[in-house]
């Protein structure tokens, strides 16, 4: 049934005053040089109808202010880890079955990982890998339940997928996710040529995807065939347009104020939010491999992931740019029956087909 989409809103600042409309400048006021802010009314803001149902009804979702909650201690950080876990190993069942792959546990030159394998691999797919970096603000998903993404991929794209189960704050933070996944690039070279070889992830996936490959640049190993960070957090230090213009847009993540900022702060671990180890932004991308990133109209994180599209096409990067329609954070693989989750994934494998095993200068 087609949701009532018309009557559907996302409201903002709710239970706030409403803003007064914005005033024309004053010659004073004009004079004084550009202003460091722009006030604007407060709005509802309609469920697009240009998305399939299934993404209406997700984009329909109300915020939960319980995610900007931050734990106090490192039992509350561990305790609220291991219940949005539980919650994501409970839909995994099903979603295998649904896409048809198999997960199975590995280690990876002493880091753990699962190799998530769909029932059929085409012929030109049997020698790639996809290497896959989850997502979850840098401290969610641990073990198995870190494979939601991988299976998606896999069952979507048809490739063999390794999802690395890197170590995580409160207990392990910066560098010990971006060792293990560097780790794991190492060992995975071992036994794939690296144009045989694409990296993926979202959000802080998406940042470990780039921090990974800036750590490969320094240790002289060679590049992937192809990436595709989804909506990178790219940059911790709070600068970009769309983390003030889609704050509470975005029905996912909110704000990065709050829960978000203190994960950055919990991972950063005291070191400067601007090293291009934790920011990936502000490194040396020069001769990294095509990649394809992604995100949505409402993502919080738009900004961030234009900056680094923008970053690798001026480095000569082959870089290419989706941005779907009324999306809030990573919503193009909410639903996996939505009609845009198989879009992103067969645009992605497309992508990855177009590049991997292609030997480049």
């Amino acid at each position: 049934m087609k949701l009532p989409h018309r009557r559907q809103f996302l409201h903002l600042a709710a239970g706030a005053a409403v803003l007064p409309a914005v005033q024309p400048m004053t010659p004073a006021a004009a004079q004084s040089g550009p202003p460091s802010t722009r006030e604007v009314p407060a709005r509802s803001i309609p469920v697009p109808d240009t998305v399939s149902p299934e993404m209406q009804a997700v984009i329909a979702r109300p915020f939960n202010p319980n995610f900007n909650l931050v734990p106090e201690t490192t039992t509350d950080w561990k305790k609220r880890v291991d219940d949005a876990a539980r919650n994501v190993l409970a839909t995994l069942p099903r979603l295998r079955e649904a896409l048809g792959v198999s997960v199975e546990p590995t280690m990876m030159g002493g880091v753990k990982a699962f190799i998530v394998t769909p029932k059929a691999i085409p012929p030109s797919n049997r020698d790639r890998v996809l290497l896959h970096l989850h997502g979850g603000v840098r401290v969610f998903n641990p073990g198995e339940a870190g494979t939601r993404e991988g299976i998606l991929m896999a069952g979507f794209a048809h490739y063999k997928v390794i999802t690395v189960d890197y170590r995580m704050p409160p207990d392990f933070p910066f560098p010990a996710a971006l060792d293990d996944a560097v780790t794991a690039y190492r060992e995975l070279l071992k036994t794939t040529r690296p144009e045989n070889i694409g990296i993926f992830g979202a959000s802080a996936g998406g940042s470990l995807t780039l921090t990974t490959l800036l750590r490969a640049k320094a240790e002289i190993l060679p590049m992937p065939g192809a990436i595709a960070p989804g909506s990178p957090t790219v940059d911790l230090s709070k600068t970009g347009d769309t983390l003030f213009t889609n704050a509470f847009v975005d029905n996912l993540l909110g704000t990065q104020d709050g829960f978000i900022r203190a994960t950055a702060l919990l991972y950063a671990n005291g070191r400067d939010l601007k090293d291009p180890l934790l920011s990936p932004i502000y490194g040396d991308v020069h001769g990294f491999p095509p990649a394809i990133l992604t995100s949505g109209t409402r993502d919080l994180y738009l900004s961030n992931t234009v900056r680094m599209h923008r970053k690798l096409r001026a480095a000569g990067v082959e870089a290419v740019l989706q941005v779907w329609e009324g999306q809030s954070h990573v919503q193009y693989m909410t639903d996996f029956t939505a009609p845009e989750t198989k879009e992103y994934h067969d645009e992605v494998a497309r992508f990855f087909d177009l590049h991997l095993g292609k030997v480049r200068p």
